[in-house]
């Protein structure tokens, strides 16, 4: 059995799932998250509030969709009670970030700022010129957002300089070798 399949997902006061046929939708104080789930998988609300995912069958492929069927309808309530959010790092001389009319403007050293507008959905928050904080309903969203900032100018491994996910550690090579 799926260890994170079997368990049972919360639902928290304010947070209202609809179950029909394969489209889930979550409604909550955040806002509203629709996903269609597969076909296969059998997702119940049970008496006391919490919805149960179950599989037909033990077969390799039901057994992978179970865990992640729990897993994307936890996110949602997740993400409709209390949201996601990413935090990057910018660093390097001259690097930095501003937020403004909803969307971020970025200077990483190229000859031209670089201007990101926030989808549907999604909000930045520049708490410091060199942090970024991408904030989201939708997990998947937010963090494809950070990867695309991310992907504007990656750690460089010699010096360092780049933009990166806060906590994240960025393996240093060494340089050419000297005299």
């Amino acid at each position: 059995m799926s260890r994170i399949g079997r368990l049972p997902i919360e639902v928290p006061p304010g947070v209202e799932v609809a179950i029909e046929g394969r489209l889930v939708t979550v409604k909550g104080p955040k806002g509203v998250l629709e996903q269609q789930l597969p076909p296969e998988m059998e997702i119940v609300k049970e008496e006391d509030g919490t919805i149960c995912v179950r599989r037909p069958s033990d077969a390799r492929e039901h057994r992978a969709l179970h865990g992640l069927t729990r897993t994307l309808v936890a996110n949602m309530v997740e993400g409709v009670s209390k949201g996601f959010e990413k935090t990057l790092e910018i660093v390097g001389v001259g690097y930095r970030a501003a937020s403004k009319d909803g969307g971020l403007d970025l200077a990483l050293g190229f000859s031209h700022p670089v201007r990101i507008e926030a989808p549907e959905g999604i909000s930045f928050e520049v708490p410091s010129n060199t942090k970024i904080v991408v904030k989201g309903i939708d997990k998947q969203q937010v963090g494809q957002v950070a990867a695309d900032i991310r992907s504007i100018r990656k750690p460089n491994p010699y010096k360092g300089k780049g933009v990166r996910y806060s906590g994240e550690v960025v393996r240093r090579k060494a340089g050419k070798a000297g005299k």
